[in-house]
């Protein structure tokens, strides 16, 4: 099976790069600026104009020294990114002293770091930032400088208000962090299970590229090859008859070495040449036997049962389906106490393959969201052979591969008395034999061209 944890990986796609931070935290800059200054004189709201942007410019000193300091493209660590956000938590909590406490309606930018760190950081992080937002709210609701007003005006809101205001945040962050983690989350795991799908398929690729590679070298090794025989026959004849016992031996042994090679290279250049035949076509029963053959020696019984109304039905080989029906089976015999049984049928419609165990079955929360990245069947009670768990992308792959060739998948609990899991891939025969048929009778010009991604055939 190809290995599908990268968690290095994982973890660095989730680091915030300096830049982005460094942009965000200009604009808020540039935001408060404008703001302090329309209010002070464009308004002529008595506030502590100096202050204000003393505290301003703390943030501008940290941009450039973070400008300075690390190159554009440096990437944050999980605590610097965290630190980073906690000092803009802190500085908006500054200005908002001096600016009215929860008064001001610009309490809600709160939220704007609580919400970075969600979509970028780990839950952990996120919940620390959070605490600390609402620590501060909780103390600016308390402790704040009175809001600026027009000359001899006061306004003072009710504390229900300023109440209101902090419940607001509470639960804006609350809120608005748990939602922007989980959709983040979701969309690292499926471009993180797709990546790994693209891994898994290219090495497919690369390996059944290797037929064409062998072909051409049998070609290029052929006239070589020729020329040694006729050399080693020239030999043979020159010195047969006066060669001594060991020059006998070393040519009858040439001769032996080149006819191997021949016969290598012909079994080479067959494959090329009968891929249109059990190479690349291959029956339903035979697609079955390939995929059992490997487990056979495991100590798992394994049942196998072809049937079915009519001519055997016969597919053009895919390796992404093939890897995703082993993988199946693999789990199948994983999670099995003592026997696995594989059905495949076909009729006249359908063509169906069950692959049946008789383990605990699937859990709940893996029916319920089957298909989705990083739903593992594992268990810290069935380990990996390396004492693992797995990251959960097994089905996943297994199943978009399958799907793609037009199948349907379907996976189920048995039912009394019987126990263990069922999947069940169900295609439309006229999808399953396509392009077997295409390619057996070339002079067609193949099947009709796929006019949808989930109609590959397989």
């Amino acid at each position: 099976m190809f290995d599908t944890q990268q968690p290095d990986l994982a973890r660095d796609a989730r680091h915030l790069r300096l830049d982005t931070l460094v942009r965000l935290r200009w604009l808020a800059v540039a935001g408060q600026g404008a703001a302090v200054a329309g209010a002070h004189l464009g308004l002529g709201l008595p506030l502590p104009f100096g202050w204000c942007f003393l505290v301003i410019a703390a943030s501008s000193w940290l941009n450039l020294t973070l400008r300075i300091r690390y190159p554009a493209s440096h990437r944050l660590s999980d605590d610097a990114a965290a630190l980073l956000l906690a000092f803009d938590i802190i500085q908006l909590a500054a200005l908002l002293f001096l600016t009215g406490g929860l008064q001001n309606p610009f309490a809600l930018l709160f939220l704007a770091p609580v919400l970075i760190s969600a979509t970028a950081l780990p839950p952990a992080r996120t919940l620390a930032l959070g605490l600390l937002a609402v620590g501060l709210s909780t103390l600016l609701a308390l402790v704040y400088r009175p809001l600026p007003w027009f000359a001899g005006q006061t306004l003072e809101l009710p504390f229900l208000y300023v109440s209101g205001v902090w419940t607001a945040i509470l639960l804006g962050t609350a809120f608005t962090g748990v939602y922007a983690w989980r959709v983040a989350e979701e969309a690292r795991q499926l471009a993180q299970a797709l990546a790994a799908t693209e891994l898994v398929l290219a090495r497919e690729q690369h390996l059944s590229q290797l037929d064409g590679l062998a072909a051409a070298a049998a070609h290029e090794l052929g006239t070589p090859l020729a020329t040694i025989t006729v050399v080693a026959k020239e030999l043979d004849r020159q010195l047969g008859p006066s060669a001594s016992p060991s020059v006998a031996e070393d040519l009858a042994l040439l001769r032996d070495q080149v006819e191997r090679c021949r016969g290598i290279l012909a079994k080479l250049t067959s494959l090329d040449a009968d891929q249109g035949g059990f190479i690349e076509t291959i029956s339903l029963s035979h697609l079955v036997e390939e995929l059992v053959a490997p487990q056979r020696a495991l100590g798992i019984i394994l049942d196998v049962t072809t049937k079915g109304d009519g001519p055997e039905p016969a597919c053009r080989r895919n390796p992404g389906v093939m890897f995703g029906l082993g993988n199946i089976v693999d789990n199948a015999i994983d999670f099995a106490e003592s026997c696995v049984s594989i059905e495949a049928r076909w009729g006249p419609e359908r063509v169906s393959l069950e692959i049946r165990d008789d383990g605990p079955g699937f859990a709940p929360e893996v029916l319920l969201r089957v298909g989705e990245p990083y739903v593992s069947t594992r268990s810290a009670t069935k380990a990996g052979p390396e004492g693992g768990t797995g990251l959960g992308l097994g089905l996943f792959i297994a199943k978009t591969l399958i799907e793609r060739s037009g199948a349907q998948l379907n996976l189920a609990n048995a039912v009394d008395p019987s126990t263990g899991a069922v999947v069940r891939i169900v295609w439309p025969r006229h999808v399953f034999e396509r392009e077997a048929k295409g390619h057996r009778n070339p002079g067609t010009g193949g099947g009709a061209p796929l006019t949808q991604a989930r109609d590959v055939p397989i």
